[in-house]
């Protein structure tokens, strides 16, 4: 280990090493059987005396910090249990949002059947295909050169990997030189709210809607407005006069399900045309249809190019897996590559070259067509179990994604329901977790991702228990 010792003047030097050395046992920093510089080596250094360095060994070592063995060297000793960290005591203080938002969702242990909704099924990635490619991509020595990492967009490769892909899969009207690599929705979010909006700003969200977004844009300083959705998607005629942008999810609506249809898209884009106002198309897991005709994104409808569609992997692929992208118009490429620029540069480069062969094998996919199997007849059970056992949850019709919605009578408590669901080891949403300003839906959100077929039946007979107050059975074996 490279040891960091400062000494400030000529004054007591085997002190200051003493008292840094002992500060850097006691708080952890020097672990208990780590090896010390031998005393010439640091002394050499720190350019003083070898017998200076070892007065504050010796000092050390009658203490009970060190021990040293002849042929082998100085070693820290145990001292047990420590902790270190930042001085309690501080002027600063964050701006007032940050006393309002909290992590969403939050963290729930004991999750024996989860229905959550976003989550995949991790046990359906084809692993061995990845570390394969992972581990040539490692070893790949262009991702070595700097110059590999200039283009803060993404590595060339990956961008055509993605634009063909969207092209081919949604309809998206695409070029390499469109495609901006991001670190999943939420990065290309906030690329768009750096480059075109300004605090202050009005930005109009379907209500109910994704928390995640609406809690970027309240931290960015953008003054959200909840618009209601109905069975063709968000309403454009409640839209606010004010708005500068619109962010949207209109294949399958988060949460609801439903897709936007096309004489509301067609209305949108209008709308947007006419008041100079930008829409953020979030097309989050749509690769996941199960019938009726394919969804025509915004981005595709759009001839004025005010769309910026946006896509990620994490929901296809691995939760772990940060990496998405934004599509926006040749005007806006060097904005948006500035942007990436200053806020994190780039993605990183051996899981972008791994991405882009992992498309370009037609690995992703075969993933998808395999995959969509899987989650298609965990959807209709879903649905099936919900319908015929719920008599209190209306289904509402979806025919995409990863989750099912439901709604329950007015005045029902959702979340005291999930909370008791937790309590037996079901772990779902609640309807009411995602309004936004309008008024609270109660109803269960049902993702289907993360549960194996031969669990959903169990799970869903456990919260059947819960919804009717009954005692719940004991836990399966």
């Amino acid at each position: 280990m490279d040891l960091h010792v400062s000494l400030m003047g000529r004054r007591d030097l085997a002190g200051q090493i003493y008292q840094q050395l002992r500060a850097a046992i006691l708080d952890g920093r020097l672990r208990a059987g780590e090896a010390l510089p031998p005393t010439r080596e640091l002394a050499r250094r720190l350019e003083i005396s070898r017998n200076t360095v070892a007065v504050a060994y010796d000092r050390l070592t009658a203490e009970g910090f060190l021990s040293s063995r002849v042929g082998a060297g100085t070693f820290v000793q145990e001292t047990g249990p420590v902790s270190r960290g930042a001085p309690a005591a501080s002027p600063l203080r964050p701006r007032g949002i940050w006393n309002e938002i909290s992590a969403w969702p939050a963290w729930t242990p004991g999750v024996r059947w989860d229905f959550r909704a976003g989550l995949p099924d991790v046990r359906l990635f084809p692993y061995e295909s990845w570390r394969r490619i992972m581990a040539g991509r490692l070893r790949a020595s262009a991702l070595d050169d700097p110059a590999a990492a200039g283009d803060p967009a993404g590595l060339p490769d990956l961008r055509r990997a993605i634009a063909r892909h969207v092209g081919v899969s949604r309809s998206v009207r695409a070029t390499a030189d469109d495609v901006v690599v991001t670190s999943g929705i939420q990065q290309a979010l906030d690329l768009i709210v750096r480059v075109l909006l300004e605090p202050g700003d009005v930005v109009a969200v379907e209500d109910p809607g994704y928390p995640p977004a609406h809690l970027l844009l309240r931290a960015a300083g953008m003054r959200v407005r909840g618009v209601p959705v109905d069975a063709e998607g968000l309403r454009v005629d409640a839209l606010p006069a004010d708005a500068r942008a619109v962010y949207v999810t209109p294949s399958h609506q988060f949460p609801l399900g439903m897709p936007m249809s096309l004489p509301r898209r067609r209305a949108l884009l209008d709308w947007a045309r006419r008041r100079d106002v930008v829409v953020v198309e979030d097309d989050y897991d749509t690769e996941y249809r199960y019938g009726g005709r394919p969804i025509e994104p915004l981005q595709s409808l759009d001839e004025d190019g005010r769309v910026l569609y946006m896509g990620t992997f994490s929901k296809i692929m691995r939760p772990v897996l940060r990496l998405g992208f934004l599509v926006a118009p040749p005007a806006l490429h060097r904005a948006f590559r500035m942007a990436r620029y200053v806020s994190s540069w780039h993605a990183e480069l051996p899981t972008q070259a791994a991405l882009a062969r992992f498309i370009e094998e037609g690995l992703l996919a075969r993933h998808i067509r395999r995959s969509r199997r899987e989650y298609q007849a965990r959807h209709e059970r879903v649905a099936e179990l919900v319908d015929e056992r719920f008599d209190d949850l209306a289904l509402i019709p979806s025919a995409a994604g990863l989750h099912l919605s439901a709604t329950l009578p007015d005045g029902t408590d959702d979340a005291r329901l999930v909370r008791r669901a937790l309590a037996e080891g079901v772990g779902l949403f609640a309807l009411s977790e995602f309004a936004v300003t309008g008024p609270v839906v109660p109803g269960l959100v049902f993702g289907y991702g993360a549960v194996a077929r031969p669990e959903i039946d169990i799970g869903l007979a456990r919260l059947r228990e819960v919804i009717a107050g009954r005692d719940a059975p004991g836990p399966a074996t």
